[in-house]
């Protein structure tokens, strides 16, 4: 019976280990099988021209940070000033990737809180985002002159972020001034 006991506490302790580390927020957890590779072949149509699209081989030429984001996001509305703030210093183009949303509600969130993007495509059905392997908004990629996908963020942005790992990764892309 005291074995039983020791044994079941033993297995709880486990268990409540897990699910504790399990609340950690681990960056590592979701790794992106892109990075060192060509950014998927990616064609979307304007947020603000849906007749018109959006071919991601035009991009090449000059890095640009692909921030995926939707109006339904409550955590892309915490980023979003620091998406601003960056787009603003000019060091990188910011393509905003608008993720199954409805654009009338994307355009009053702009409207709302800003626009700070390059070009913004748009993914109703989030069809082009399974070819990226995005789990969710906000996710940042970081993609070189070249094409190549250089870094990836899950989660929001911030300043840390942004100071620690962003402009590293793009220095070494060779967009940063």
């Amino acid at each position: 019976m005291v074995i039983g006991m020791l044994c079941l506490l033993a297995v709880f302790a486990l268990l409540l280990v897990s699910v504790q580390r399990s609340d950690r927020p681990d960056r590592q957890a979701l790794p992106s099988t892109l990075i060192g590779r060509p950014a998927p072949a990616t064609v979307l149509p304007l947020l603000h021209q849906p007749d018109r699209t959006l071919d991601f081989a035009t991009l090449r030429g000059r890095p640009y940070l692909l921030n995926v984001w939707g109006s339904w996001c409550p955590e892309c509305q915490v980023e979003h000033p620091v998406v601003s703030a960056l787009a603003r210093t000019g060091k990188v183009r910011v393509i905003g990737y608008d993720l199954k949303d409805e654009p009338a509600d994307a355009l009053r969130w702009l409207d709302q809180f800003g626009d700070p993007y390059d070009t913004i495509v748009s993914d109703v059905e989030g069809r082009a985002s399974l070819d990226w392997g995005i789990y969710g908004a906000p996710e940042t990629f970081l993609i070189d002159a070249a094409g190549i996908v250089r870094w990836k963020h899950v989660g929001p942005l911030d300043q840390a972020v942004i100071e620690a790992e962003l402009l590293p990764a793009l220095a070494k892309a060779g967009g940063a001034r």
